[in-house]
This record gives structure tokens, sequence and C-alpha cells, in this order.
């Protein structure tokens, strides 16, 4: 008898971490399918795949992406084979389909219901492609290629049972078809231990401490790059350390020269791209790398102001939880980040690329960290209304059990 849920992800747990280990410590059989780099989760069995092949040198551009994900759904296939001669029998695949693994699964397990997350339905217009007008504006080849990234998605919708998505706006990228049909429901995270606290003291990389009370500024940004703001945020440094001496900004994210959009120009970085000829001071200004959450926090809670800037794609993990924090957020006036913040409630909201307006209400944020107490009081709210992990992941357990999976 079927039973149990099957996980897919290209790099499981990712999104499913906490609905993975709440159901494996319920009792609940689990199994994944991710590519070799997968971490995985204590209890799951995960088959991990390797890629049997590369794309067809010179195949038609916008071809590559779907002959990618063919030979992803080929290589997941052979995966999805090897659990079932062990006895993998799930009663549900729970699968992001954004690389291609979910499209022949129903081979393998006939009777299994399907419940695929849409994380973002790209478009060749609209939506992040063209939004930032100093990138300019796409090609017809780009536009193409950015719709073809769509294919295997929608064969996933199409024949799913539900469709799960984080927040309205990552609906609203949805074609029209399967729009009506996703559930909105965020993954959220753990509100019980990520929450408001009396900032610490907080050792910066050089051996200096920073102490409460400090004007500091914080940002989050994976891979520093523009499709997060880095650009805007950087050029609104000079005037906030020009204007308040005392100030500090801290940084967290990994130097790349390509994260979801473009690589940046002549092979660099896009930290040295944003941060060129720019009039900071090196002594006040940090960059963190790559940091453990519990480093992140602290570095937040100490903030007079947490910078949070994207263009209309995913919501970010990180806009929770300095929610959670209580954080004064000053976000971009973008669909994203309106889905969560309110202007003048729960925090502020600019134009994405309005530096001058960001650098303007840093100044006030340093000089007047009082003034922001009821907003951070609000975003505390609002994170435990839209971000409790543990109503998340209550409603994912009422969506498993009306779709079979018995859970104790």
């Amino acid at each position: 008898m079927s039973e149990g849920v099957l996980f897919v992800h290209n790099n499981f747990p990712a999104q499913f971490a906490d609905l993975a280990r709440s159901l494996v410590a319920r009792g609940v059989p689990c199994w994944a399918i991710g590519q070799a780099h997968a971490p995985g989760v204590t209890g799951v069995r995960l088959a991990r795949y390797g890629l049997s092949r590369g794309t067809t040198p010179g195949i038609y551009e916008p071809a590559v992406r779907a002959e990618a994900d063919l030979i992803r759904a080929a290589d997941a296939y052979r995966a999805a084979r090897a659990l079932k001669e062990e006895g993998c029998d799930p009663a549900v695949i729970v699968g992001h389909p954004g690389w291609g693994e979910t499209l022949h699964l129903a081979d393998i397990f006939p009777d299994a219901r399907q419940v695929m997350f849409a994380e973002f339905f790209y478009h060749g217009r609209g939506f992040d492609v063209g939004f930032d007008p100093e990138f300019g504006q796409p090609d017809d080849k780009d536009v193409q290629r950015v719709n073809a990234k769509g294919l295997s998605m929608a064969y996933a919708y199409a024949h799913a049972d539900a469709i799960v998505t984080p927040t309205p706006f990552q609906a609203s990228s949805l074609p029209r078809a399967f729009r009506d049909r996703a559930l909105v429901l965020h993954e959220g995270v753990d509100v019980a231990a990520i929450r408001p606290a009396p900032p610490e003291p907080f050792d910066l990389p050089d051996g200096r401490v920073l102490q409460p009370g400090t004007p500091v500024i914080t940002h989050v940004n994976r891979s520093l790059e523009p499709a997060r703001g880095i650009h805007t945020f950087a050029r609104a440094l000079p005037r906030l350390m020009a204007e308040v001496p005392d100030a500090h900004v801290l940084v967290i994210g990994q130097e790349k020269t390509k994260g979801y959009g473009a690589e940046a120009p002549d092979g660099g970085s896009w930290k040295a791209w944003a941060f060129r000829d720019l009039a900071t001071d090196p002594q006040r200004l940090h960059f963190l790398g790559k940091v453990p959450h519990e480093r992140m926090h602290a570095a937040l809670r100490l903030g007079a102001a947490h910078v949070y800037y994207t263009i209309p794609f995913v919501l970010s993990w990180s806009l929770a939880e300095a929610m959670a924090l209580g954080c004064y957020v000053i976000g971009s006036d973008t669909a994203p980040v309106r889905d969560a913040i309110q202007d003048g409630v729960n925090g502020r909201l600019l134009p994405f690329t309005d530096h001058e307006a960001l650098a303007g209400a840093l100044i006030a944020a340093c000089r007047d960290p009082q003034a922001s107490a009821p907003l951070r009081k609000a975003a505390r709210a609002t994170a435990e209304a839209m971000f409790d992990g543990a109503k998340g992941r209550a409603a994912w357990f009422d969506l498993l059990r009306g779709l079979g999976v018995r859970i104790p």
C-alpha cells in the first residue's frame, strides 16, 4: 500500500527542510531525489543523481534549457526506479519542477498524487526581465530564451494534483491556467526562536567590537547582486557615511560574478562593480561574507535599519527573518516586498533605483532610532501572521492528509 512522501528537489531539502524533518519526526516514511550536491536530511533516504551528459554543443539557443531539463528528468527517472526497487511507494510526490526532475515520475509511481511547488514562473517580458532600466531591455533572443524556461514547469503544473506557492506575488507569476489552482502557503521560519532580543556586542572580522547603540545599517544579499539591489544600496552609502560619521554598515553575502541575473561586466564580481569609485569608509563598511544564521541574527538585532531590495522575483527568507527579529526594514517598493510590508505601517518602501531616497531614510534611522519602534513591533506581528513556520507546517500536513498521507 502506498504511503509516505517522495520529495524531489535539485538541492534537497531547500524549501522542504522543515516539512521533511517534521514528517520524519512523526514516523512518516520519506524519500528524496536530488542532484549530487544536495545536502539531504537525516531520516530521509536521498537518491542522488549525477548528470549522464551535457547539452548538445551548438543546439538552438532557446532549446538549451529544455534539453537540460530533459536530461535531468531522465537521470531523476533512473534514481526513482532505484528507489522503487528498494520498496519506495509514495502516496504523494512533493516536487520543485524548476529543473525538470519531476517530468517522468508518474511512470514510475502511477498511483502517487503530485504536489508541485511554484517558486517562480519566468516571463520573457515583465516581472524581473527588463525591470531595472540601468541594464536595458531584452532583445528577441532574450525573450525566447527566458520563455523556454517555463516548458517543463508548465507540464508539471498541468499534471499536478495541487500547486503550492509561497506568496501572492509568486502566485501571480503563474500562467492564468494555473493561477487559480495555486494554494498560497509560505513555508515560514521559526518565529518562536527568531524573535526580538536586546542587541549584544558584535565582533568584527578585524577584531574590533561594535557596541549596542552604535548606528548600524545591515544588508543581506546572498550573491551581492543587482537583482537584490546591491547597486542602489552601495550608492546610498557615501552620503550616509558623510552625514553620520559614526555609522557602520554590515553586509552579509558572497562576492560572485553571477547571481539570479546576468554575469557582472568585465568578468569581475557584482560587488566590485557596485562599489567602484564610491567614497565609502572601509573602516566602517564591513563585508562579512556568508555567516551562520546566529551571527546574521546578531547583526540584524544591532541595526538601526535593515535594507531589503529586490526586483520582481522570489521573496527572500532573509526578509521573513528580519521581520521576525523586529527589524526596521527599509525595502524596495516592488511587488514581492509589498506582499509583506506596508509603507509607514510595518516598514518603509522606497523606489528601487532611488539611492538618494534610501540614503535619506538611512540617515533618519541612525539619527532617531526610537522613531521606528512602532514599525518594528508591527513587522514582528506581520511575521507571526505571515511567516510562522508552525502554521505553514500545519497547512502542509492538512494538504498531504487530504491527498492520502497518513500523518499521526
